[in-house]
């Protein structure tokens, strides 16, 4: 049997979508185990759910650092004595580096709640909302050197209905992106990516 694809979930916020892909690996018995937690906040609430779990997290504190780039060599540094095969970010509020991007190419996964290439972005949800469009959705892509310009891996779309509130259509987009996420996740195992 091939081995147990060994990820790493980067996180800013509550850790909804973290606790989503963790159940899901333990729930069908995927070939993977999530070794490590990163936040870039010690108050990112996914910290309490990494210790829930009894999953390593660490903490990052960017302006701990002289740079971006010295901040993610850390990064890179835990990733390695981890022996981390790929990076699922799930929130996580940080555009970054080449240098991080490089090291992982072709195996760092992005959840965006918005349909790209429209509404790329931190503020996708307002925007999309704002704009007054039919609907929205959820895209999980492979991350580049742009800004949620990498390959569109899978997509689902969400409805902005006629009586909608920004809280409701949040909510909307979340359950469906603790639906797709993992999914996606398990058919990327399927094909071995993060093995490659």
């Amino acid at each position: 049997m091939v081995r147990k694809v060994k990820l790493a979930v980067f996180a800013s916020g509550t850790g909804t979508n973290f606790q989503a892909l963790n159940d899901a690996i333990l729930q069908r018995n995927l070939n993977a185990e999530i070794v490590r937690l990163i936040v870039d906040k010690s108050t990112a609430g996914a910290l309490n759910l990494a210790k829930l779990f009894g999953i390593p997290a660490t903490a990052i504190k960017y302006s701990n650092y002289e740079t971006k780039i010295e901040a993610e060599q850390v990064i890179i540094n835990q990733l390695e004595t981890d022996q981390v095969d790929g990076i699922l970010l799930a929130g996580y509020m940080r555009i970054l580096t080449p240098k991080l991007i490089d090291a992982y190419s072709g195996k760092i996964i992005n959840l965006h709640p918005a349909m790209l290439p429209k509404f790329p972005g931190r503020h996708s949800i307002l925007d999309a909302f704002e704009a007054g469009v039919p609907e929205t959705g959820v895209t999980v892509h492979f991350v580049d050197n742009g800004i949620d310009t990498g390959e569109i891996i899978a997509q689902e779309a969400v409805p902005i209905l006629v009586n909608d509130t920004i809280d409701l259509l949040e909510t909307r987009i979340h359950n469906v992106e603790h639906v797709l996420y993992p999914n996606t996740l398990a058919k990327l195992i399927d094909e071995g990516v993060f093995l490659k």
